[in-house]
């Protein structure tokens, strides 16, 4: 994918990653997104060639509850 596109791609993701936070932790949205930008996994979903632009929004919660329990990310085979 070329950078203009990933671009493109890459805050739309970011919005259903946090609906995905507010919906599952209860909290503002101002408070997901600081968690969410404040993770190891966002600074990697920022470069397209991790490709985890590709996993869903779930899945990629799932990453960061993983980050923030173990201080870890595993990720799964398709990434």
């Amino acid at each position: 994918m070329d950078e203009k596109k990933f671009q493109a791609i890459l805050p739309l993701l970011i919005y259903q990653v946090v609906d995905e936070i507010v919906c599952a932790e209860k909290i503002s949205e101002k408070e997901a997104v600081e968690s969410l930008y404040g993770s190891q996994l966002y600074q990697m979903l920022e470069e397209e060639k991790t490709k985890l632009w590709h996993l869903s929004p779930k899945a990629l919660y799932d990453l960061l509850q993983q980050e923030k329990t173990t201080g870890k990310i595993i990720f799964p085979e398709e990434a």
